[in-house]
């Protein structure tokens, strides 16, 4: 089974509620989504506001990625630069997969789902992301496509004494 991908839902509150226990699910297992366990839905609900927000304003994009049972399983927000020399790349933020669909090929899905929505906007030339190191991730994220530019030692702190990599990562189209 393959997850169904759709660009631009109608956020209502079952999406909201899905995106929200995707995020805390994700994070709790131990996923770099902006968060450290324990966490819970109201304490991202502040992040996920800000995210529908720059969906209202029309500068981030939502792609969703739904299992069999019709559950969010999977998200990507696709953000517009808004400085005038950057606007030919956007932003690839909160890129998760659920940990029980983790290893069934899904997040290669997803990110290739996501590319090919950046495909389809006017003027976009390259998708641009940042992860924590530490995690393994940007290994998956060059194995997507993706190339290392830039990385800032020590630049996010999960916990005292925890300090991990920030790591740019650019995928031209």
């Amino acid at each position: 089974m393959s997850l169904t991908f759709e660009l631009d839902p109608s956020v209502d509150p079952e999406l909201r509620d899905g995106i929200l226990a995707l995020w805390a699910d994700v994070s709790n297992a131990g996923g770099a989504v902006g968060f450290v366990p324990p966490v819970t839905p109201d304490a991202i609900r502040p992040e996920l506001v800000k995210h529908f927000a720059a969906m209202a304003e029309g500068r981030t994009r939502l792609l969703v990625g739904r299992d069999e049972d019709g559950a969010v399983a999977a998200t990507a927000f696709l953000t517009y630069n808004t400085h005038r020399l950057m606007v030919h790349w956007l932003w690839l933020y909160t890129v998760m997969v659920h940990p029980s669909h983790q290893g069934k090929g899904y997040g290669r899905d997803l990110m290739a789902a996501a590319a090919d929505a950046a495909r389809s906007f006017d003027g976009i030339e390259a998708v641009r992301l940042t992860c924590r190191g530490g995690t393994g991730v940007d290994s998956f994220y060059a194995s997507c496509g993706y190339k290392e530019y830039g990385r800032v030692p020590a630049a996010i702190r999960v916990a005292p004494g925890d300090d991990r990599d920030d790591i740019t990562m650019l995928l031209p189209l």
